[in-house]
C-alpha cells in the first residue's frame, strides 16, 4: 500500500502527541493539571488546543484513507462512550474541556498497528490495530490509554516543555559556542551544539515516560471503571513486548510513540492481578472477531491480501465457533470487494448457518453482522454486474428494520436506493421514508459526513433538488470544508426560485445557515490571507 497524506499524518500526530517540540501559541487562560504538578500555564489554552486539532482533522477527513465505515465505527464507538463517561465520573474532564473538545474517535484505512491522540479531543486508530488485538478488553486499553493523554493535556504539556527544553537548550550552546569560540577549536564547538541537542532530546524522553506512566495509571482505571476486563492492558502490552523484539518492517509505530519498559509492563500485570471483576454478562465476544475480521479486509485490498484471506475461508480450517465465523465473514467479505459474486454468496450461506449453531445462536450480533454482509453483497452484485436485485434481500429487512443503530439506518437507504434504481413498485415510499429517519438522525448529528451524503442521494431522485444541495453542503461542512459548504448553500439559494427547486421551507433553512457561516468563512479567509482576524 502506497503511503498516503493520512499514514503519514498518523504517524507525526502520534510522535507529536509524546514528544511535541513546536513552539506553543499563545493563549489567554491558564490550566492547572492534575497529576504530575506541571501546568501548561498561558501557552495552550483550551480553545487553542480544539483549534488546532480542528486543523488536523481539515486536512485527514479529505485524505482517501480516512474511513467511516458504519459496522466498525459503531463498535470502536460502543468502547470509546463507555471510557469517556468513566472519565467524567471520575472527574478527569472538567466542564470547560467536557464543552470545548471534540471526544471524537476517528479510524484510518492501514494495516499499521497504531493509535493516537489529537490536540482538542481527537484520537484516531489504524484498522491494523483492530486487527491485531485479541479481545474488546485489549482495544478498549488502548482508547483508555489515549483518552488519558487527552484528558491530562498531555499534548499541551508536551508542546510547554517542548518550548522551554528548546529554550534551555539554546541558551546551553549560545553559552558553550561563546566559551568555544576562545579556543579556536572548530571540534569543541560541534560537541558544544551536539551535546546541546542531546540534552534537549534526553529531557523530552524524560517528560515523554512519565506521561507514558500517567496514561498506562489512569487509563487502566478508566479501564476497569468503565466495565471491561483489567487484562486488557496486560494482555497488549505482551504483545507489544513481543512485537517489540521482532522486525516490524514499520508496521508498529505504536511501539516508536509508546515505549515499552519492564516497569511499565510489570505494573500493568500487578495492576490486573489486584483487579479481577467477572466479565461482564453483556459483552459479545464474536462481536470483536467479527469486527477484527472486517479490519483485517479493509485495511489492505489489495489482491494478494484479498485472496489469502478468502482462501482462509474455505471447508477444513480446524477453527471452530466464533474463530470459524469470524474466517468465514472475512472469507465473503473478500470475495465482495473482488466481485467474486458466486464465492461471496457461498461464505454468506455458511456464515448465516454458522451463526445459528452453538453457542453463537444466542449472540444475535451473529445474525446481524451476517445479514448486513448479505445486503452489501447483492446491492454490489446488482451495482457492478447489471443483474436485477435480488428477491433475498426482502427476506433480510424485518432484522434490518429492528436494528435502530446507525449502520442499519443507513444501510436501509442503501437498500431503498437500491430499489429505485432497479425501478421496483412502492420503491419511491421506501426511499422517502429512509430520507426522513435520516433527516431525523442528522437533527441530532450534524458532524455525520456520512449520513448528510447519503441523505442527499436518498433526496436526489425524489425530485428535492433544494434538500439535496443543503444536505450535500452540510457533508461538507461535516468534512471541514467551510468554503465549500458555503459555496453550495450560495448555489442553492441562487437556484430557490427555479420551478424545480421551489421549496420554501428548505430556502429559510439554507439562508439561516448562510448568516451562520459569514462569519467563521471572513474568519478563515482572513487567516488563509495570513491577516490578524477580528
Amino acid at each position: 500500500m502506497s503511503t498516503s497524506r493520512l499514514t503519514r499524518a498518523f504517524s507525526l500526530l502520534g510522535l507529536m502527541t509524546l514528544m511535541a517540540t513546536a513552539q506553543a501559541p499563545q493563549a489567554q487562560a491558564q490550566v492547572n493539571l492534575p497529576s504530575l504538578g506541571d501546568s501548561v500555564s498561558d501557552d495552550v489554552d483550551l480553545l487553542t488546543e480544539r483549534k488546532l486539532g480542528d486543523r488536523y482533522m481539515r486536512e485527514l477527513r479529505r485524505d482517501p484513507d480516512f474511513l467511516d465505515d458504519p459496522l466498525l465505527q459503531a463498535y470502536v464507538q460502543s468502547l470509546w462512550t463507555p471510557l469517556l463517561e468513566a472519565a467524567r465520573a471520575r472527574g478527569d474532564i472538567s466542564p470547560d474541556m467536557d464543552r470545548a473538545f471534540a471526544w471524537e474517535i476517528f479510524l484510518g484505512r492501514d494495516k499499521a498497528i497504531n493509535a493516537f491522540a489529537m490536540p482538542g479531543g481527537y484520537v484516531g486508530v489504524y484498522l491494523g490495530l483492530i486487527g491485531m488485538t485479541a479481545s474488546r478488553d485489549e482495544l478498549a486499553s488502548v482508547l483508555a490509554h489515549e483518552l488519558t493523554h487527552i484528558n491530562q493535556r498531555h499534548i499541551a504539556r508536551g508542546m510547554v516543555n517542548g518550548q522551554r527544553q528548546g529554550t534551555a537548550a539554546m541558551a546551553a550552546v549560545l553559552l558553550g559556542l561563546i566559551a568555544a569560540s576562545r579556543s579556536n577549536n572548530a571540534d569543541v564547538a560541534q560537541a558544544v551544539v551536539a551535546g546541546g541537542q542531546a540534552a534537549m532530546i534526553q529531557g523530552q524522553i524524560n517528560f515523554t515516560r512519565e506521561m507514558e506512566r500517567e496514561a498506562d495509571r489512569i487509563g487502566f482505571e478508566l479501564l476497569v471503571l468503565a466495565g471491561f476486563m483489567p487484562s486488557g492492558m496486560s494482555g497488549m502490552f505482551e504483545k507489544m513486548e513481543v512485537a517489540s523484539r521482532l522486525n516490524d518492517n514499520n508496521q508498529f509505530p505504536y511501539l516508536r510513540t509508546h515505549p515499552l519498559t519492564i516497569e511499565r509492563i510489570s505494573e500493568a500485570r500487578l495492576r490486573t492481578r489486584e483487579n479481577r471483576p467477572a466479565p461482564p454478562a453483556y459483552a459479545e465476544p464474536v462481536r470483536h472477531a467479527l469486527m477484527q475480521a472486517r479490519a483485517r479486509v479493509l485495511m489492505d485490498r489489495s489482491e494478494t491480501a484479498l485472496r489469502r484471506l478468502q482462501n482462509q475461508g474455505e471447508p477444513g480450517s480446524p477453527q471452530v465457533g466464533e474463530a470459524r465465523l469470524a474466517a468465514v465473514y472475512a472469507a465473503a467479505l473478500a470475495s465482495v470487494h473482488l466481485r467474486d459474486h458466486a464465492k461471496a454468496a457461498q461464505f454468506i450461506k455458511d456464515a448465516e448457518a454458522l451463526a445459528v449453531q452453538g453457542a453463537l445462536k444466542t449472540q444475535p450480533f451473529a445474525r446481524l453482522a451476517v445479514a448486513h454482509l448479505k445486503a452489501q453483497s447483492l446491492i454490489e452484485r446488482a451495482r457492478g454486474g447489471g443483474e436485477p436485485l435480488s428477491p433475498e434481500l426482502e427476506a433480510l429487512m424485518p432484522a434490518l428494520d429492528a436494528d435502530s443503530s446507525r449502520p442499519g439506518l443507513l444501510m436501509r437507504a442503501e437498500i431503498a436506493l437500491a430499489r429505485h434504481r432497479a425501478g421496483q413498485a412502492q420503491s419511491a415510499q421506501a426511499l422517502r421514508a429512509a430520507m426522513e429517519q435520516l433527516q431525523t438522525w442528522v437533527t441530532d448529528h450534524k458532524q455525520d459526513a456520512t449520513a448528510w451524503q447519503t441523505l442527499a442521494q436518498c433526496a436526489e431522485p425524489l425530485g428535492l433538488k433544494l434538500r439535496a444541495m443543503r444536505a450535500a453542503a452540510e457533508a461538507a461542512h461535516a468534512q471541514g470544508d467551510l468554503l465549500g459548504a458555503y459555496d453550495r448553500l450560495r448555489v442553492a439559494q441562487e437556484n430557490f426560485r427555479a420551478p424545480d427547486y421551489r421549496d420554501d421551507v428548505e430556502a429559510s433553512i439554507i439562508a439561516a445557515r448562510l448568516r451562520d457561516l459569514e462569519v467563521p468563512r471572513r474568519r478563515l479567509l482572513a487567516e488563509m490571507r495570513g491577516e490578524r482576524p477580528e
